[in-house]
């Protein structure tokens, strides 16, 4: 049985950094009626609208969602190399996005949440990733946890993410599909099989009490994926849009 590394509880997910030297509440230093603004560190625009469509749903009438695709990498994010590539790009979108004026909240979407910690040090807008957000509603309350995804090549790093937030002690372990998951992604029905049959595994086998499905690219299969198993399922783009709420709600 896959198992994960045991940690104390991380802190919470960060509220905005307020500007040096500015003692106004967060509410007086950022427009909480604006848009989020959805960043899809992958070259894929069909990704970007699937997952913006999500977070409006999720979001309902409270913010507007605008959807950004990066100028410039791979259409998903497979491995190490991909994540650390992305950031930059990742940055970029995010600084734009807030020299507006009218962005509420930045959302990394992206399972490994590359570009996040660069966005929290160099803007006052709370940013918020999939990753971090679906892992932490996860394992809220000590809820055994397991992860359920199609990217074997990340498994180390997602691993590792899982260990830096403070939740192994609640890590039940990864599954992971079999086959590529460029060819999974153009079969949708074989991707919610391969998925189901994951999370299953993370229930039955592992003893996790809730699933996360790894990857912003799996939003319509966590979706679906929710009707379809007994385990609860975290889906990151409605999660990451919860901790968006809870930030701007302060």
């Amino acid at each position: 049985m896959p198992t994960g590394p045991t940690t104390p509880a991380g802190p919470a997910i960060p509220p905005h950094r307020a500007a040096p030297g500015v003692d106004a509440p967060t509410s007086a230093l950022r427009p909480t009626n604006g848009q989020v603004v959805l960043i899809n560190p992958n070259t894929s625009a069909a990704t970007t609208a699937m997952m913006t469509a999500i977070a409006r749903r999720a979001l309902g009438g409270d913010h507007p969602v605008r959807g950004v695709t990066v100028d410039r990498g791979p259409d998903m994010l497979t491995d190490p190399a991909a994540l650390r590539a992305a950031a930059p790009g990742v940055l970029a979108a995010g600084l734009r996005a807030t020299a507006r004026g009218d962005c509420a909240a930045l959302l990394v979407g992206a399972f490994g949440d590359p570009g996040l910690a660069e966005l929290r040090a160099a803007t006052d807008v709370p940013a918020v990733g999939l990753g971090e957000a679906a892992l932490r509603e996860a394992a809220a309350g000590g809820t055994p946890f397991g992860i359920a995804t199609t990217t074997p090549l990340l498994a180390g790093a997602i691993a590792a993410h899982v260990t830096a937030l403070g939740l192994g002690d609640r890590f039940t372990g990864l599954r992971l599909t079999e086959g590529a998951p460029e060819h999974l992604s153009a079969e949708p029905e074989l991707l919610l099989d391969q998925l189901e049959r994951a999370v299953r595994a993370c229930g039955e086998r592992d003893g996790a009490r809730a699933v996360v499905i790894g990857g912003g690219p799996l939003g319509d299969a966590a979706e679906e994926l929710r009707t379809r198993c007994a385990v609860r399922i975290v889906a990151p783009i409605p999660a990451a849009c919860r901790a968006i709420l809870r930030l701007l709600s302060r």
